[in-house]
Formats: structure tokens, sequence, C-alpha cells
């Protein structure tokens, strides 16, 4: 064999290998929708009975639903707006940057759109694990009532080891799930060929008329359907998000190879049972299995429903990660779990928050039932913003042409808007409860992000230039004492408050100084020859700028390790970090109003410390303390 075949034969392997890790990660939300998604449709608040024509028309929107939001919006379009791979509505923000001036304003407005879309993600992350479970355990009901009062205890029970194994990484915990999410599919498969044989004109929902015909039929009622059609779907933001620690194309694969067939024959067959007796539609999923078999669908759809989890959880990992790096979210204890994927990362805070959320949910509305009102709202309004900043996205980077952003927006935006307006009624039912979230943490993303803008202009008042520090150092000669000195400072133009605090009241300056700048940019990831700028500022004096992108995490000793390419060494035993700490002084005519001042100032105490964020040594770091009105 040639070596070029047995590149490509190795390449395939590697193909394989991830798309399996992938179906594992990225699907398996999507996937578990059937459990609950028919069953919602024909609920007895929505008024729609289970007749051929109805059930025709049901069928006929989620084949198309998955087609035209699924395969078309997002695998076709949307996950071609990747900021240098990574995924996600926060990726997709930082793209949305103004041409000029003029068009600072707009990029604000999109930008706080997009910050909203995160924030609703955090609500979709919460609700995913406890309705996904909840409602795979329900199914014990089906074999007997005598399961009832356990449902609830084996559902805590499940997602207390779900979010207990998250530190072992996607990687890890995806080469787990990929082989059971792999026979999940075929189940669905299986299971949905079973049921088309009971009823084979269930094929007619193909057309999409006969959707359209539903609607014509069933008016408002059959409108508001769409509010639970929906759920088929739901799995879609996550998915984009998701795409940063595997890539399109496994994703594309998977999609149109596997798991969008085995969607479709499932639903199709469930929709055969139910028209083949209409006393199923209780549970359609569960019965449309053998007697024999429900016990082990039961643990089989256990077990997909915790894999369907972890999308929206990885999801919101890679999230907070980005936020945090963009500047909108408090420093928080970040954890790379994959050495060859650095979108693969473990946040503890965010891992435990969103377990007791879910413990909640899942005590709170007892039911999966109960739970589907919970759920859209957020997850529609999301895929809306994403829609309208890939619009935005396509115009400006991509040129597109005002006619083809017109016909994208006239079909997909129609579509997301549709899905929206029918899960408004559920807000008095439970869809108040994302949305409250997305309040609360959007709040928190935007005063953090206005309240560290006040402080740096606070204290860029009293700051030097870097030219000006030079010229007072020459002229005071302070006295010098050895070692090395790395002074800390967002600015790489200014000169870093501590410094010149350490100059006021020390009245000494080390042998050498260096001032190092970590500066995000607005790419998720840098090469290591983009990494570092070293500049010799005097004799004595370097000025460090390193650049890191919106994915990854400051890592100072490598950054200092890098330096010796330049020709600057550094002996960690000889070098002190100064840094500056801020604190807080909430004032009457501050620039925020005062509770957002008091909750900047919360967020800041409870933020990680500089050295365990940066990774500096504890006992090399000396902090300057100063006061800062807000």
């Amino acid at each position: 064999m040639s070596s070029q075949g047995s590149q490509e034969e190795a390449q395939g392997r590697y193909l394989a290998a991830l798309s399996l890790t992938a179906l594992g990660i990225v699907f398996g939300d999507i996937g578990t929708s059937p459990i609950y998604a028919l069953r919602e449709s024909f609920h007895s608040a929505n008024g729609i009975d289970p007749t051929q024509a109805n059930v025709l028309g049901v069928l006929s929107l989620i084949l198309w639903s998955l087609i035209i939001v699924i395969s078309i919006k997002y695998l076709t379009f949307v996950m071609r707006a990747d900021n240098h791979g990574e995924g996600g509505i926060v990726a997709l923000t930082a793209l949305v940057t103004p041409p000029s001036q003029a068009a600072a304003q707009r990029r604000i407005a999109l930008v706080m759109a997009g910050l909203f879309g995160a924030a609703l993600l955090y609500g979709d992350s919460m609700i995913t694990p406890a309705i996904s479970v909840l409602s795979a355990i329900e199914g014990l009901e089906v074999a007997t009532p005598r399961f009832q009062p356990y449902v609830i205890p084996i559902t805590i029970a499940i997602l207390i080891a779900l979010f207990s194994v998250q530190r072992r990484g996607t990687a890890g915990i995806g080469m787990l799930f990929g082989p059971v999410t792999l026979v999940w599919f075929i189940t669905l498969a299986g299971l949905g060929v079973l049921g088309i044989a009971q009823h084979p004109s269930v094929m007619a929902a193909v057309n999409p008329l006969q959707g359209a015909e539903f609607f014509v039929r069933n008016g408002l009622a059959g409108f508001l359907v769409l509010g639970s059609v929906f759920l088929v779907v739901t799995g879609g933001e996550a998915l984009y998000a998701d795409m940063g620690h595997f890539g399109v194309r496994p994703i594309r694969l998977t999609w149109f190879v596997l798991v969008l067939p085995a969607l479709v024959l499932n639903y199709f067959g469930q929709g055969a049972v139910i028209l083949e007796d209409p006393a199923t539609l209780e549970h359609p999923f569960f019965l449309m299995a053998p007697g024999w078999a429900l016990y082990p669908l039961v643990g089989m759809a256990t077990l997909a429903t915790i894999i369907a989890s972890q999308a929206v959880i990885s999801g919101a990992f890679s999230l907070s990660q980005q936020a945090i790096q963009l500047g909108y979210l408090p420093r928080m204890k970040v954890e790379y779990t994959s050495s060859q994927k650095m979108g693969q990362v473990y946040l503890p805070g965010i891992n435990w928050a969103l377990m007791l959320a879910c413990i909640g949910l899942v005590i709170g509305f007892r039911t999966s039932s109960n739970l589907a009102a919970a759920y859209g709202v957020a997850v529609t309004t999301d895929m809306a913003v994403t829609t309208v900043l890939f619009a935005v996205v396509a115009t400006k980077r991509w040129g597109w042409r005002p006619r083809s952003i017109v016909m994208f927006l006239g079909v997909i935006l129609i579509v997301d808007l549709a899905f929206w307006g029918a899960n408004l009624p559920k807000i008095p039912q439970g869809g108040w409860f994302p949305i409250v979230v997305a309040a609360l943490i959007f709040t928190m993303m935007t005063t953090w992000k206005k309240g560290r803008e006040l402080v740096a202009a606070r204290l860029e008042v009293g700051s030097l230039p870097i030219e000006l520090l030079v010229a007072d150092i020459r002229e005071s000669h302070p006295t010098r004492v050895a070692g090395t000195a790395v002074f800390m400072h967002k600015d790489p133009n200014g000169t870093p408050p501590a410094l010149l605090h350490n100059l006021k009241h020390n009245r000494v300056l080390h042998r050498r100084v260096v001032l190092l700048s970590v500066v995000t940019l607005d790419v998720p990831y840098l090469t290591d020859d983009d990494r570092l700028s070293v500049v010799k500022v005097a004799d004595d004096l370097y000025k460090v700028i390193a650049s890191y992108g919106f994915a990854e995490s400051p890592h100072v000793p490598s950054i200092l390790e890098g330096c010796e390419e330049s020709g600057l060494t550094f002996d960690m035993m000889q070098t002190t970090f100064f840094l500056s700490h801020e604190t807080l002084v909430a004032q009457q005519k501050g620039g925020m109003a005062r509770w957002r001042q008091q909750l900047f100032g919360r967020m800041s105490r409870n933020s990680l410390q500089p050295t365990a964020y940066f990774g500096i040594p504890p006992n090399r770091v000396v902090e300057l303390g100063m006061q800062v009105q807000l």
C-alpha cells in the first residue's frame, strides 16, 4: 500500500472515530426528543384530536422542521459562520464587527442581542437534562404504576451522577457515550420500521402539503401545535455551540448518514402506531416497542437521555469560557480536558450550578409534560437571534447580495418567528423560567462589562504613557534592587498602576522591569507565532504583549517561557509579580446605578484571584491595594 493510501486510511479512521465521539456529544439532545415530542404535539391543552389527517399533518411539520432548521439553516448555512473553527452564538457575535464608526451604534445593539441569546442558552442548559432524564424514567410507569413514587428520586440520582463525571472531559465522556448513542439511533430506526409496518399509509406525511392543510384545517390551535413540534429541533443551537469540539465535517456526516434517517423513521413509526391504536397516544414511543422490550428500552432511553444532556452541558462550558475571555463574566476556574482539542473545557462552578438548577426543576415541575411548557421560549428566541446575526455576518463579511439575504431571512426567519410565536403562550405555564434566568445572566454580563470599563477608565486617569515613565525614572534615579519585577496591566500603552504605586510609596525599582499585558482578540485561537510581542523600551525596561483568542485561557509562566526566543529570560526565584488590588467604592452619582455597583462589587469579590487564573506562583506575588470609585 502506498504512503498516500495509508495516510487516507488513517484519516478515514480518525474521521470515523471523531464522528462516533461527536454522535455521543452533539446529537444526544436532538436524539432523545422522540421520547416526548410527538406526544406533546397531541397534548390535550392543544385541542388536536389524533385523526389520520392531523397525525399526517403533525408528522409533515416534524419532517420539514428537521430539514429546514437543522439540515438547511444550521448544517448548510450557520455552521459556515465559524470563528476560526469555533461555533456558538458568542463566537458568532464576535464576528459582528463595525466597518466604520458610523456602524458602532448598530454593533452595540447586535452585541446586546447576541449576549441575550447567549444568556438564553443557560436556561436551555438547565431544562434539557431535567426534561430528558425525567421523560425516560417516566417510561417505568408504562410498565407498572408501582414505579411512580420513585421516578423523581431516580431522576435526581442520575443527574447527580451525570454532573459528577463532567471532570473527565468531553473526549473521555464521548468515547463512552458514542457507542451507546450509535445503538440508540439504530434502535430508533428499528422501532420506527416496526411501527410503519403497522400502518404504511403514514408515509404520505412526506408531502409538505399535509402540513399546510393541517394549518388550514385547525386554525389557531394548529399554529399553537408548533410550540410542541419545535421540541424535535431543540438540539440545533447546542449542535452549533459544540462545533469547536469536533469540527464541521464529522457533524454533517453523522447527521445525514445516521441521525436524520433514524429520527424520521421513529417519528413516522410513532404516528403509525397512533393511527393503528389512538390509546397509545399517552406514551407512543414506549408503546411502539413489543412488550418484552419495554424494560430494555427504558434502560436504553435512560442512557440516551443522560447523553442528551451532554450537548448542552458542554455548550455551557464553552460559552462561559468565551464570555470570561471577552470580559462579560468574572474570572472562573477553567480546566482544559484535552491536549488535542483546545475547545474542550470544564468549569467546576458552572457545572455544579447547572446540577442544582436541574434538580430544582425536577422537584418543582415534577413531570416531563410540565417541563415541556418551560421548554421552547428560550431556544426559539435564541435561534431567531442567531439567524439575524448570521445575516449580518453574511452581508458585512462575505458580501452576500441583498437579494440572497432577503431570500434567506424570508424563509428561515419566518420559520423561527413562527416557532417563537407558538411558544409564547407557554410563558405562564413555565416558559417564564428560562426568560428569568436569561434576564439575570444578561444583567450580570452587562454589569460586569460596564464595571470593568469604569474601573479601567478610573485607573487610566492616574496613568502615564510609558515614554514619560522612562523619562521620570531616568530623572529621579530611584533605588534599584536585584531581580526582575513583572507588572501586569490591561492597557499595553499605559503604565501599570501597581508600578506607579510602588514608585510612589516604596521608592524602589527592580533591576529589570517587565510590563506585561494580556490582550483578548475577537478570534478563538492564535498560533504561537502570533502570541507574543516583546519590545525593549529602555535598557532595563521591557514591554510584553501576550495575545489570546476568546476560546483560550492565558498562562503567565508559559508567556514568560515564550519570551526566551526574544532573548528575555526569567528565573522564577528571582522574579516578583506585582498586581494591583482594587477596592471598589460605590458613589451616589457614579457610572452605574447603585444596585449595579453593588452587584459588580459582589461579582468582583467572588471572582477567581488573578494568581489562580493566570497560573502565577502565589509565593512570588505582591499585591498593591488602591481604592477605585465607581
